[in-house]
């Protein structure tokens, strides 16, 4: 079987190989549904978005994938981490990320949240005058002062799904460029906060280049406006990230988008006489690849369509109901057999929705056979739930082969914890 650019992945004796372990063994093992990790696919494809970039700073999007040794993974590689939440933070931290490497985002912190960016020492990326205010305010009352920066709505429009495109005018994130210069100043006049850098993210699943320079080419001009009307030299520009990748087809490499954006960046920097530190916040890139999600067939079902019922739904693996996203699922114990039946892989969710692949050209599958679908590193466990009562799953993490428990799978009392009846119904 042809895996593509996924390079990690093998067959052996008709089954699928994941960095050197056998799938069918894992399951056999560690029961389905299995999250399966490829620490080596984790390290690899961040090395490789960091050599596309050598003079930047790379910061991991949390959101992605937050699961601590994946954290702490990334903290061996040197990365930083953008983060989207008083948790992610709290994760990054534990994980061995420098606080001075993390950027706080997000577009309503709480002031508790706030507080702890205060507190931790990390810089915020401020996404409203509201929440400068309330920042500079619990800064000085801790007498203490903020890095900060404001995150830029540039009004681009990447060809991604509308729930993941970040920088549309229409956007919950950000603030339009308009306003940047009043809020600079702002921030200038206050005490408690120290305005350094200047943030932005457009989308995620980005497939296109040109948006990417669109937003370049935008940022740069507020940082020239900076600089000419307030004499402000910003010390970063982050450009968040958003690089797709190939769940079906081809997508761009990180040298194909550092391409792009690095010749107008440098270009317009060395006119302005600046020398601010380019920043990125691969997610997606880094961990997508990396993991699968394998579930057992527990039902074939001859209907409208023939269904493959498995035990994962959309409780495990959210996005083809959310997003209506692709991703290739294959017969992780059938590798060696003709794929020459149509069908469409289902979960156990009340839901009509719950539909992770539709007619698609597998081998004849049968109950009990191992279903693998490919490319869950990223907004897979980390979007799950436990709807309809069900237990998320456990995860492995496999390196050379070996495979280690980094998530034990819940149990009927996981899915009660903070829950209580009152006295007076006993």
């Amino acid at each position: 079987m042809d895996f593509g650019t996924r390079e990690h992945l093998g067959e052996k004796n008709g089954h699928l190989i994941i960095g050197g372990a056998d799938a069918v063994e894992l399951a056999r093992k560690h029961g389905t549904p299995l999250y399966v990790t490829d620490e080596t696919r984790i390290r690899s494809n961040y090395r490789r978005f960091a050599a596309a970039f050598p003079n930047a700073d790379v910061y991991y999007a949390a959101k992605a994938n937050g699961h601590i040794a994946i954290l702490r993974i990334l903290a061996q590689e040197g990365a930083g981490a953008d983060v989207f939440s008083d948790g992610e933070l709290y994760a990054a931290l534990l994980a061995g990320i420098r606080p001075d490497r993390i950027l706080f985002n997000g577009n309503a912190k709480t002031d508790a949240e706030l507080a702890m960016a205060c507190e931790t020492g990390v810089r915020v990326s401020v996404d409203s005058p509201d929440e400068l205010r309330a920042l500079a305010r619990i800064a000085s009352d801790a007498d203490r002062e903020v890095e900060i920066a404001f995150r830029v709505n540039p009004d681009v429009s990447p060809t991604t799904h509308p729930k993941i495109a970040t920088g549309l005018a229409q956007s919950k994130f950000g603030i339009p460029p308009t306003q940047m210069l009043a809020c600079y100043a702002e921030a200038l006049s206050l005490e408690g906060v120290r305005p350094v850098g200047i943030h932005c993210h457009i989308g995620s699943q980005i497939l296109e280049l040109s948006p990417f320079a669109e937003m370049m080419t935008r940022m740069m001009d507020i940082v020239e406006t900076l600089k000419n009307d307030l004499e402000l030299e910003l010390d970063f520009v982050d450009i968040g990230s958003g690089l797709g990748i190939p769940y079906a087809g081809t997508a761009p490499t990180p040298i194909d988008l550092a391409n792009v954006i690095l010749p107008i960046f440098t270009e317009r920097a060395h006119a302005l006489g600046i020398c601010p530190k380019l920043v990125l916040e691969p997610g997606r890139y880094v961990v997508g690849d990396g993991a699968i999600l394998l579930c057992a067939v527990s039902t074939v079902k001859e209907a409208h369509s023939t269904f493959v019922g498995v035990d994962a739904g959309f409780n495990l693996l959210l996005r083809p109901t959310l997003y209506e996203s692709y991703h290739e699922v294959i017969v992780a114990n059938k590798l060696d057999e003709t794929p020459d039946h149509v069908y469409t892989v289902v979960g156990p969710i009340c839901e009509s929705g719950d539909i992770l692949a539709r007619d698609r050209r597998l081998p004849r599958v049968e109950k009990d056979d191992l279903i693998a679908i490919l490319d869950t590193g990223a907004y897979g466990f980390a979007m799950s739930s436990q709807y309809n009562g069900r237990a998320r799953a456990s995860e492995v993490l496999v390196s050379a082969g070996e495979a280690e428990i980094i998530r034990r799978r819940e149990t009927y009392e996981d899915l009660l914890i903070g829950q209580r009846i009152p006295p007076r119904l006993l």
